[in-house]
């Protein structure tokens, strides 16, 4: 389908993301697309909900980041509310979530504006709250300190109404992962951890990530976590510091809901959602974690190679006791005709297209 209109969320402190807008804005003006820069966090304008900047931009069916994943995450929960398609410009040195060069902006919006790039859906994770979350007006100087302007509280999602018991589900959608998190260093956070609506444990801890697939390269891997396929669906569950002998990770199934309760007697906890927090839980608040319908629809101009990513991001080395093998030969070379048996299967892009 042709490109109608773009919403353009820039890393406005670095030259190279700028550079790229020009580039976007010029493709835009000569095929006579509007353009609308979004979400630029300038110090003097108010952060707006993601429905909001969305209606702001005139509901864009293309998000352009330009940036890395942090600019990314940011698009992306723009075009979660719309259904609108994210290409992401690698701008950035440690991500996993954008792909494109900045060398390529203008292949890539000719391919989606041609309806030739392949698009990717990401999982993506929603809330339910048994209150509205808020951040207290003495704690958000603190607690935003070095972040800029805290986005607004969640609301409840308008087409939804709470049940008895279940909570009010919070208009919000994360890519990587909803996190909780002592806001005091000398008190950890008590949480008792439910897993389909049973008690897993309780635990006392710094903080506890529950992630995406595509988030298991995020917090939760920094906090010891696993990494997982982001073409799968699962919903990931990650302490961090626990003071208790069961510290693992715990990987539920997709319809597998974790839910966290701030126990009576824990110090309050910091709640954030994709990096960006968006409120602080009292003693007896509880939130409800699960797989949401919406999905992140990601533009690729190629089939994903996320190993071959992992490797070079996190400067996977081989085992020096490897070393007299030699570089290890290519496995399943899909260069030609693909056997019956394995053509359902992901194989490595042809070699001419790495």
């Amino acid at each position: 389908m042709p490109v109608h209109r773009v919403g353009l969320v820039v890393h406005q402190g670095r030259d190279a993301a700028r550079d790229a807008a020009s580039v976007v804005h010029t493709w835009c003006e000569a095929h006579e697309v509007p353009c609308t820069e979004v979400d630029v966090w300038s110090a003097d304008q108010h952060r707006r909900s993601a429905r909001e900047e969305a209606r702001a931009a005139g509901d864009p069916d293309l998000v352009v980041t330009l940036g890395g994943d942090g600019t990314f995450l940011r698009g992306a929960r723009i075009a979660v509310k719309t259904g609108a398609t994210v290409l992401g410009v690698d701008l950035g040195k440690v991500g996993f979530l954008t792909e494109v060069p900045a060398c390529d902006i203008t292949t890539a919006l000719d391919a989606v504006d041609a309806g030739h790039a392949p698009v990717e859906e990401r999982m993506t994770l929603t809330v339910r709250a048994s209150r509205l979350p808020e951040v207290p007006a003495e704690l958000e100087s603190l607690l935003c300190y070095g972040r800029g302007p805290a986005l607004p509280p969640p609301q409840a999602r308008p087409e939804s109404t709470a049940g008895d018991g279940w909570g009010l589900p919070l208009d919000v959608n994360a890519l990587n992962d909803v996190v909780v998190e002592k806001l005091a260093r000398d008190h950890q956070v008590s949480v008792g951890v439910y897993i389909s609506g049973r008690l897993l444990a309780a635990y006392s801890a710094d903080g506890l990530v529950v992630a995406t697939p595509t988030g298991s390269t995020a917090y939760s891997f920094a906090a010891g976590g696993p990494v997982l396929s982001p073409h799968m669906d699962a919903v990931v569950f990650t302490p961090i510091a626990a003071h208790m002998t069961f510290n693992r990770t715990v990987v539920a199934a997709p319809d597998e809901p974790v839910a966290l309760r701030i126990l009576p007697h824990s110090g309050r906890a910091a709640v954030s959602i994709d990096g960006q927090l968006r409120g602080v839980l009292d003693p007896g608040d509880w939130i409800g974690v699960y797989r949401a319908p919406q999905r992140v629809r990601l533009v690729r101009l190629q089939p994903t190679d996320f190993y071959a990513r992992l490797r070079d991001r996190f400067r996977l080395t081989d085992a020096p006791a490897t070393a007299t093998d030699g570089e290890s030969a290519p496995f399943f070379r899909p260069d030609s005709c693909v056997p019956p048996d394995l053509a359902d299967l992901r194989l490595p892009p042809p070699t001419a297209a790495r």
